[in-house]
């Protein structure tokens, strides 16, 4: 395990769980399958937290730190024992940089908007239940 509270590859404004969740299990050499099933739980649920579609209760959260080697609070906020980020992140150029941002800005707003998608969903599934 190594220090990672300055590392801003998987800190909080940079990396979700499930990216940190996903470098853990890759770090650590397993497959999604292996840690699903190590974990107990479906392929399916695994990469749903992976894809930060859904989060894991805490009992889950600490077996899946626990068989990683990464404390609990490094994956969820990115601060504490985890993995380094990739090596070759030095060697990124500023115009990639730049891509990735983006790429994470988006990626937030496509979240922000699924949630509220999924707002408007459940509304709309009460109204036409109430018959208004």
């Amino acid at each position: 395990m190594t220090q990672s509270t300055t590392d801003d590859w998987y800190g909080p404004d940079t990396a979700t769980f499930g990216d940190r969740l996903a470098a853990a299990r890759e770090a650590a050499g397993m497959e999604p399958r292996q840690l699903a099933r190590r974990l107990g739980v479906r392929l399916s649920t695994l990469e749903g937290w992976e894809n930060d579609v859904s989060e894991p209760r805490a009992n889950r959260l600490s077996m899946m730190a626990g068989l990683l080697n990464v404390s609990i609070i490094w994956l969820l906020t990115g601060e504490g024992e985890g993995v380094a980020g990739p090596e070759e992140e030095s060697q990124i150029t500023p115009e990639v940089n730049d891509l990735l941002a983006e790429l994470r800005d988006l990626r937030g707003q496509i979240m922000k908007a699924s949630e509220r998608l999924a707002r408007l969903e459940k509304r709309l599934r009460a109204q036409l239940k109430s018959g208004t």
